[in-house]
């Protein structure tokens, strides 16, 4: 049990959970960003979420609607949840199989910014490949760490 204790309260612990916050965090915001542009848009995806825009039920039924711009920020959004989830879960595992802490520094980092970048060439529609580059330096980087646990937990 001390060992666990002691892993915890390492700097590599402390740095993943600092990063693991920041993409965490990210992605609860996307949601925010979801409904500012269903608001802006008026493009809703249930007839009762139009009540505070139109009054009449006819208005109501023409605010149902699918908008490009807030499905590219939905795609976003699920995007954030397929990547951002496994990372916090491979990380935390990482960080507990004691790395050394620049190397794990790297990993966290490296992994945060191809979120960011991610977001902003999604939302932003920048040309390709940017957004894939960015998907696949995130995924390599959780592929790498969950390698690292692989190979110390069960001696690969």
């Amino acid at each position: 049990m001390a060992e666990v204790v002691h892993m915890i309260d390492s700097e590599v612990f402390l740095a993943f959970s600092t990063y693991a916050t920041i993409v965490v965090l990210k992605m609860m915001l996307m949601s925010f960003m979801t409904s500012y542009f269903r608001m802006t848009k008026k493009a809703f995806s249930n007839p009762e979420d139009t009540n505070l825009s139109a009054k009449a039920s006819e208005d109501r039924k023409k605010l149902v609607r699918v908008d490009p711009d807030v499905e590219r920020v939905r795609r976003c959004h699920l995007n954030d949840l397929e990547n951002i989830v496994p990372f916090v879960v491979i990380g935390l595992l990482y960080a507990l199989t004691g790395p050394d802490l620049s190397t794990a520094l790297l990993h966290f980092r490296v992994f945060v910014g191809s979120r960011f970048v991610h977001t902003v060439a999604y939302v932003m529609a920048v040309p390709q490949p940017t957004r894939a580059l960015a998907f696949a330096v995130g995924l390599f980087t959780t592929f790498s760490m969950a390698y690292r646990v692989l190979t110390t937990s069960l001696f690969l």
